[in-house]
């Protein structure tokens, strides 16, 4: 079994903010893989199916960001999952809007959602996605900026980023994560 959490914000308010980007990843997954996710289980919005013969879990935790690890924990103890068949999909101003990066384990770079995760779990080590949405340049307050939405000139390399993802999470299905950093990262 695999499963894949993407993180954001639950309502329509956040739904095109750059904080929601994991639930937009996973929501691209669904289509992509003819999955409902709205099974309300764990905290979360879920949905379960097959890829490749493989079982697979598209979870979308709706306890806001900041309690992201409440859910994923709840998810792993009613499923039996295991930690590292997860991957965790999320926005990242560290990287360029556009690109991703994947990294197995590492501090929560002032990322609240990926912080409670960490705690929640006990351990820096998980598959990530990280969703590239870069820094503000014009001064704008770091909360204010990750719940704003893309502006339009941003929308194509968005949706680019967002197939690219879906690639990368999909070639994780079958290959050892480290392949797909390599393939992906390049």
């Amino acid at each position: 079994m695999r499963w894949i959490v993407g993180l954001g914000n639950p309502g329509p308010q956040y739904a095109d903010t750059r904080h929601n980007i994991g639930f937009k990843v996973v929501d691209a997954l669904a289509e992509r893989w003819d999955i409902k996710v709205t099974q309300a289980k764990c905290r979360a919005l879920i949905g379960e199916g097959r890829v490749g013969g493989e079982k697979v879990w598209l979870i979308k935790p709706m306890t806001f960001m900041n309690l992201s690890g409440e859910s994923m924990k709840a998810f792993m103890k009613y499923f039996d999952a295991k930690l590292e068949d997860v991957i965790v999909v999320y926005d990242d101003m560290d990287t360029e809007t556009g690109k991703i990066r994947l990294r197995y384990q590492g501090g929560p770079g002032g990322h609240n959602g990926i912080k409670s995760i960490i705690q929640h779990m006990g351990t820096q080590s998980f598959n990530r996605i990280r969703m590239g949405v870069s820094r503000p340049t014009n001064g704008m307050v770091i909360a204010d900026y990750v719940l704003s939405n893309f502006p339009k000139s941003e929308r194509e390399a968005v949706l680019a980023m967002t197939e690219r993802a879906c690639e990368a999470a999909e070639h994780a299905l079958t290959h050892p994560f480290d392949d797909t950093m390599g393939k992906f990262n390049g």
